[in-house]
This record gives C-alpha cells, sequence and structure tokens, in this order.
C-alpha cells in the first residue's frame, strides 16, 4: 500500500506564488506518474498537471498552462508543482495521485494512489 502526501499549501495573494509537494510512504514500486488534481467547494474536482513515470511527459490543464510546472528529479516520488501567478480561481483542495508505470494522464480513474489534499487559497 502506497500512502501519498502533499506538503506546501497556503494563502497567497492573487498574482504570488506556492509550492506543491506529492511525497510518499510505505510499499513503494519503482516508478509511478503522479497527476495533481484539484477540488473547489461546490464543483468537481478537476485535472490539473501530471507527469509520466520517466519524466519525459508533462500535461497541464488549459486554466493553469504557461503559470503552473510539474517536475521530478527521477522515476520516483516525490513530485513537486510550482504555482505562478496565482488568481482566486485557484482556491481548491490539491491532491496528488499516483499510477504505477503511468503516462501521466489526465483521467483520475486512471490513479490507483491519492493523498489527504492541501489547501490553498488565492486571495483577491
Amino acid at each position: 500500500q502506497v500512502q501519498l502526501v502533499e506538503s506546501g499549501g497556503g494563502l497567497v495573494q492573487a498574482g504570488g506564488s506556492l509550492g506543491l509537494s506529492c511525497t510518499a510512504s510505505g510499499r513503494t514500486f519503482s516508478a509511478y506518474a503522479v497527476g495533481w488534481f484539484r477540488q473547489a467547494p461546490g464543483k468537481e474536482r478537476e485535472f490539473v498537471a501530471a507527469i509520466s513515470w520517466t519524466g519525459g511527459v508533462t500535461n497541464y490543464a488549459d486554466s493553469v498552462k504557461g503559470r503552473f510546472t510539474i517536475s521530478r528529479d527521477n522515476a520516483k516520488i516525490p513530485v513537486d508543482l510550482k504555482m505562478n501567478n496565482l488568481k482566486p480561481e485557484d482556491t481548491a483542495v490539491y491532491y496528488c495521485a499516483a499510477d504505477p508505470f503511468g503516462g501521466g494522464d489526465y483521467a483520475s480513474d486512471s490513479y490507483d494512489y491519492w493523498g489527504q489534499g492541501t489547501q490553498v487559497t488565492v486571495s483577491s
């Protein structure tokens, strides 16, 4: 069983930056794709960004493209999400998810393991 933990959330003013990190504990496989998803109050969970297990493929939601960057040093977790030029509409609980040997899919049902989430709040 893999346990994922997100860290780095908090409160920031619009235009500011935050960095999130996804770490893992427990029995881990050798390589994971990692995705970041978010859910705002009263809204459906949505895809934010993902990186393949090799690190060679990254995908972003149109709403964050050019502002967020997902990165990793090797095939293992941890994976970071750097968020720049934050907007109030980025306010949500952010979740990381892991998919063994995955390609960095957009769909949440591709991911087998999920963290508990971390709150990001952007004030206007």
